[in-house]
């Protein structure tokens, strides 16, 4: 099998202010393979988000890696010093972040942003470096790309905008792009579209693409590794369509089970009672013990339960009492 391209190996991360702390990531491994789309998904607060902003060390500053690795190519990224980690940025790994317009300097053309990136790490003069520019952003479906190139972010829809920083993450044929929630605030054409350009990154570049989402309809249509997170954990791990067809944490089955379906069979929408945990101190124990319908006394006396892969089963689940087929 291919070596991954990244691996993260037991990440905890801690928020600390005057106020409080907040354990955002707890003991968190996955892998990301060459060509593969990995997405993680979880409620909000989940903790997705600060594991993928790790990768390239972009936390506030407030934030504390308590232990872990992340791993490019065998190089731990946590361990590496800005002089080392800073060519890596933008040229092998790029971000395309939640909110697009927050992303984009507000007082610079979008051009020169563009442009700025491929001055940065190639030898080229900044006159070429224009010329790319608005090569590179007809490429990513902005058809007027003179005008783009010279309007500010604020002159730009929220859909041109979250173009344009794809348009930046790629410009330099990254390996890896770790995209967070990129569809989350535009309208559902302009999220297929968006989603459709990432999917030919990957199938056209061999891109490995680290997806953070909540949305399982995301999942669905891009995935091809799923690890799903609750309370800054990995609950449970493995292939798409292993997952969806076959959820084994109570916590999936019911992020499942709150989804529409097309057949109106669930004309009353479920949901999850409960709230999920303030992280205010580690966890001893599984974390959605409030939330679940299936606990047990074993739960409640034994440790945080570790992702492991059930017998029988394709993928990796953090649970003493799964759900199994029969139980559906």
């Amino acid at each position: 099998m291919t070596e991954p391209i990244i691996s993260v190996r037991g990440l905890s991360i801690r928020y600390r202010t005057k106020e409080s702390r907040v354990y955002a990531v707890d003991d968190v491994s996955f892998d990301l393979f060459p060509g593969q789309v990995l997405t993680l998904v979880g409620e909000s607060g989940s903790g997705k988000t600060t594991a993928g902003m790790s990768i390239l060390r972009l936390l506030a500053p407030e934030a504390e890696v308590l232990g872990g690795q992340v791993l490019f190519e065998g190089r731990d990224l946590l361990a590496m010093d800005d002089k080392h980690l800073r060519p890596l940025r933008g040229r092998r790994i790029a971000m395309v972040f939640q909110d697009p317009v927050a992303g984009l300097n507000p007082v610079l053309p979008v051009g020169s942003q563009v442009a700025e990136i491929l001055t940065s790490h190639l030898e080229i003069s900044k006159k070429d470096a224009q010329k790319q520019a608005l090569q590179i952003l007809k490429g990513v479906g902005l058809a007027d790309a003179e005008r783009v190139a010279k309007s500010y972010p604020f002159q730009l829809s929220g859909g041109m905008c979250q173009r344009v920083m794809i348009g930046i993450a790629t410009a330099l044929n990254p390996d890896v792009i770790i995209a967070d929630e990129p569809t989350s605030a535009l309208d559902v054409t302009i999220q297929a579209q968006i989603l459709h350009q990432l999917d030919q990154l990957r199938k056209t570049r061999g891109t490995a693409i680290m997806l953070i989402t909540h949305d399982f309809g995301v999942v669905a249509q891009m995935a091809d590794q799923v690890a799903v997170m609750y309370a800054g954990r990995v609950v449970e791990s493995g292939g798409v369509m292993e997952m969806l067809k076959a959820p084994l944490h109570p916590y999936t089955h019911g992020l499942l089970a709150t989804l529409p379906r097309v057949d109106g069979a669930n004309e009353h929408l479920r949901q999850i009672p409960g709230q999920p945990p303030e992280l205010t101190e580690p966890s001893e124990r599984c974390p959605f013990i409030p939330r679940c319908p299936k606990v047990l006394n074993v739960c409640r006396a034994s440790g945080a339960p570790k992702l492991e892969l059930p017998e029988g089963r394709a993928h990796l689940v953090a649970c003493y009492n799964p759900i199994w087929q029969a139980e559906r």
